[in-house]
């Protein structure tokens, strides 16, 4: 096993499905943290599209309640109580991060190098992976637990109008994060020889 610190933290972001509210660190720290770590994420011709809101408390409360009113409108009523739950879970944390791309950057990007218009949403995708990856990692790494979610697009336009965001802005993730209420199993991984090849 590498002791190369950035591994070392990549191994302590976990799923965390238990959370509760305090956190190790001041919420400033916190926004402070989130805010950096997507702003040192690479992107695609440096478009730098990814956006984000921060929820904390009644704010990520009232998040969850919207995708738990959309959920609702499309789960069945003898089958949503384990949905009902799996929502309570994540509203239960300290707040919420919801993760965006600015279409209005990707599409100035497809109008001015026409060549690679379709590879921008494409991308697009990928900066915002690498966003999320870079959010949860650094909450992990303070001792801040947290998962990802894709609710998208069933509350979008609701969400949109509680905030007030950009049209522009295309919900990709969202990631409840609060303090770890419950230890993390064993993560089992497969085999190397499955999942790689080498040459030379």
């Amino acid at each position: 096993m590498s002791s190369n610190p950035f591994l070392e933290a990549s191994r302590r972001r976990r799923t965390q499905y238990s959370l509760g509210r305090s956190l190790p660190i001041p919420q400033q720290a916190t926004i402070e943290l989130i805010q950096e770590a997507v702003r040192l994420s690479p992107s695609s011709f440096n478009s730098q599209s990814a956006r984000g809101v921060i929820l904390f408390g009644d704010q990520s409360v009232a998040f969850w309640g919207i995708v738990k009113d959309a959920l609702r409108a499309i789960v069945p009523a003898d089958a949503f109580a384990a949905t009902d739950a799996k929502i309570d879970s994540f509203a239960a944390g300290a707040g919420t991060v919801l993760f965006y791309e600015d279409q209005d950057v990707i599409r100035s990007l497809q109008d001015q190098f026409p060549l690679y218009a379709d590879n921008f949403p494409v991308w697009s995708e990928h900066s915002s992976a690498i966003a999320q990856f870079s959010v949860w990692t650094a909450l992990a790494n303070a001792g801040i637990g947290a998962s990802l979610q894709h609710y998208n697009p069933l509350p979008d336009a609701a969400v949109a109008a509680r905030w007030s965001l950009p049209a522009s802005w295309k919900l990709r993730a969202q990631m409840p994060f609060g303090s770890n209420e419950a230890p993390f199993g064993d993560k089992d991984f497969i085999d190397d020889a499955v999942r790689f090849r080498v040459h030379g």
